[in-house]
């Protein structure tokens, strides 16, 4: 078993850029970026938020697609170890210089599904989509979503068959419709036609209001 143990661990090279001369580490040789990033860490005494790794000219990832990132290490293998300078304070900084913190980009929250954020990452770093867009994609409920691909379909249909006008007629009169709201028991409608006995709110000015002020001299 000791055997079997032995020949899954591999002898890389660390090559650290800066004053610190290369190093050898054991590792294993297949294992997840995250884990490698955070012994080269411990063992060289890093900044793990800063460090970044680069193995036969790529950058190595903790994860993609929502899927943490397995690299395959081969006996005498170089990695390139490097720290990102931290960022100057803030008020160094020029007013209008373009800030790329990670903070102001767009992000799920952690307990989104798993497929929502294997699409996230796909229409981010394949389809390069705005953080913009992505935020409207992902604010809208997949019941909205689906509403709204209902209403195409059925746009195609009633334009196929020449009742685009009436299809659209329906839809407006649907909105209207859709956002009346519901009163409480008893709470008075804006809308005198909607009271029982046409009752209207206090304060409420119209024709026949002002015409009664006009007879009585009030004007």
């Amino acid at each position: 078993m000791d055997e079997i143990e032995e020949k899954k661990m591999v002898e890389i090279f660390l090559k650290i850029i800066g004053p610190s001369p290369p190093c050898r580490l054991n590792v294993p040789s297949s294992i997840k970026v995250h884990e490698l990033r955070k012994m080269i860490a411990g063992n060289r005494h890093m900044p793990i938020e800063n460090l970044r790794l680069v193995l036969r000219g790529n950058v190595l990832h903790d994860s993609e697609n929502g899927d943490d990132e397995v690299v395959q290490f081969n006996n005498g293998d170089s990695l390139i170890v490097a720290v990102k300078p931290k960022p100057p304070p803030r008020h160094f900084r020029d007013e209008f210089e373009d800030d790329d913190d990670d903070e102001l980009r767009f992000q799920l929250p952690p307990s989104t599904s798993k497929w929502k954020r294997k699409l996230f990452y796909l229409l981010r770093d394949k389809l390069k989509f705005p953080d913009m867009l992505l935020m409207v994609i992902f604010s809208i409920s997949p019941k909205v979503w689906a509403i709204i691909m209902t209403w195409f379909i059925l746009a195609s249909i009633a334009r196929r068959y020449e009742v685009a006008p009436l299809f659209l007629l329906a839809t407006g009169f649907g909105l209207i419709f859709y956002n009346l709201g519901h009163r409480k028991q008893g709470e008075l409608s804006a809308y005198s036609v909607f009271n029982e006995d046409f009752r209207e709110l206090p304060g409420t000015l119209n024709a026949e209001h002002i015409d009664r002020d006009i007879r009585a001299g009030r004007f």
